[in-house]
């Protein structure tokens, strides 16, 4: 297969989206979207449901088909070109709300798997990889556990690490909290935060407005598939502009 098609990185970012429309059947789930992230930069997408969030950020891998406009991630267009999506796919690693880990691997083995097929690393240097990643959120000593010993929010721990060990330029991450216990949030959040302050360029879909605050460089509103407002998170939460915002965050901020 002839390598994908990669051009210098834009000064625009290293995301760029322009003008890109999605549809189901006759519902028009996204319009018009224009998006450019800078790299290193730590994007917050909040909105209610079905406002194409969750959507806006699978079409950055090619989970989800954009029909019009133009997605470039690292300087590689999103075409219907095989080599030009697995070529995003290396770059882009991306966390769901459920964890999606191999129940009949061990979390060691988890963590191997795509860089020994997709990176074809050696097995050792997999697994010194993934133990510095399962080192770094905490739970090295889950290694050779299985993920159903394990609590929800090392499971989660563990989807992170496992992204990482391809070593993607992008984080995504798909409501990653929302499927767990109030009390296994905190340390899934820790370990973003931590990512965060490691200059990782992200993308969060979450309505955990504390991590947005704190974390984000903007926060993005999006409803009825179309970017409402954006902002630095200070102006977002404490100045918003749009009435569609102020009335979204005075339902969640209580």
């Amino acid at each position: 297969m002839s390598e994908a098609i990669k051009q210098p990185v834009s000064p625009e970012g290293i995301i760029q989206m322009q003008g890109v429309n999605k549809w189901y059947g006759q519902f028009h789930v996204l319009k018009d979207i224009n998006l450019n992230v800078r790299q290193g930069e730590r994007i917050v997408l909040c909105g209610p449901s079905g406002s194409g969030k969750s959507t806006t950020i699978r079409c950055l891998n090619r989970l989800e088909e954009h029909q019009q406009g133009r997605i470039v991630v690292d300087g590689v267009e999103l075409t219907n070109d095989l080599k030009q999506i697995e070529a995003i796919r290396r770059e882009v690693g991306m966390v769901f709300q459920h964890f999606n880990l191999f129940p009949h691997l061990t979390i060691l083995q988890n963590c191997t798997l795509a860089p020994m097929w997709v990176r074809k690393l050696p097995k050792r240097k997999a697994e010194e990889i993934a133990m510095h990643y399962l080192e770094r959120v905490r739970i090295p000593e889950q290694a050779n556990k299985y993920p159903g010993q394990l609590s929800g929010g090392q499971q989660q721990r563990v989807a992170i690490a496992r992204a990482l060990c391809m070593k993607p330029k992008i984080m995504l991450f798909d409501e990653p909290t929302s499927a767990l216990d109030p009390e296994m949030v905190k340390e899934v959040l820790d370990t973003m935060v931590s990512l965060a302050e490691d200059g990782m360029t992200m993308l969060c879909v979450t309505h955990e407005m504390g991590f947005a605050r704190t974390v984000a460089n903007r926060v993005i509103f999006m409803d009825k598939g179309e970017i409402v407002e954006q902002a630095a998170p200070d102006d977002f939460f404490d100045r918003p502009q749009n009435e569609r915002t102020k009335l979204f965050l005075s339902q969640i901020l209580h």
